[in-house]
């Protein structure tokens, strides 16, 4: 089982527990459209891939996670909210580009798989510019597919002919791993940024004082 599929096995038992309510919430998913979702990314993964001439699309690598995407930016608060959610993306893609530019091709040199390096790389990038869950679940899945179309297309213009495999094997996990990634960072820091702002409130206000019957700063 690759790491995209053990991500997605852990997101689910979390669901089922209750954990992640508040993001599903801003993402305006319910539990049971979640579960779905996740099931068919897994599903969809182990299904044949869909040709289109020289390009290979997976479904629950590639075709569900784009179907969400859609569907975020259609219900996003605002325009401005799509523009920086698709200008994120484009970003992020330009940055997962260029690192898959610098990883070293031979197998003696690689450390660590890129693939998760590119899907870590992504997601951090992807909350940067996402500046919400759903920003951010956005600019990591289209971040990432938009940076494979950019290698295809820049291999096809050297004339090398090859197929653009987009969600396929390791392409999935890249897509799991940076889309999921962004959302929990976005959470996380967000929780952390709203309990200081709490906190910093809570010291400022007025406090009540019964030996002079009534507040003091």
């Amino acid at each position: 089982m690759s790491v995209g599929m053990i991500v997605l096995a852990v997101m689910s038992v979390l669901v089922l527990l209750g954990v992640g309510q508040r993001v599903l919430d801003k993402m305006q998913l319910t539990d049971r459209a979640a579960l779905m979702l996740m099931a068919l990314i897994f599903v969809g993964g182990l299904a044949p891939d869909v040709v289109l001439g020289r390009v290979s699309l997976n479904v629950g690598g590639a075709l569900v996670p784009l179907g969400v995407c859609v569907y975020l930016l259609i219900r996003a608060d605002t325009k401005k909210e799509v523009g920086r959610a698709l200008l994120g993306s484009v970003l992020t893609a330009g940055a997962v580009y260029l690192l898959s530019a610098v990883m070293p091709d031979e197998p003696e040199d690689i450390v660590i798989d890129p693939n998760y390096v590119y899907g870590l790389v992504g997601g951090a990038v992807a909350y940067v510019l996402g500046r919400s869950r759903r920003g951010a679940f956005i600019c990591g899945v289209l971040g990432v597919i938009l940076a494979d179309i950019a290698v295809a297309l820049v291999n096809w213009g050297n004339g090398i002919s090859q197929m653009l495999y987009l969600g396929s094997a390791g392409a999935m996990d890249v897509v799991v791993i940076s889309g999921f990634l962004a959302v929990l960072l976005s959470e996380l820091v967000g929780e952390i940024m709203e309990r200081m702002a709490r906190r910093t409130r809570e010291n400022h206000d007025p406090v009540y004082s019964p030996v002079k019957g009534g507040k003091q700063k």
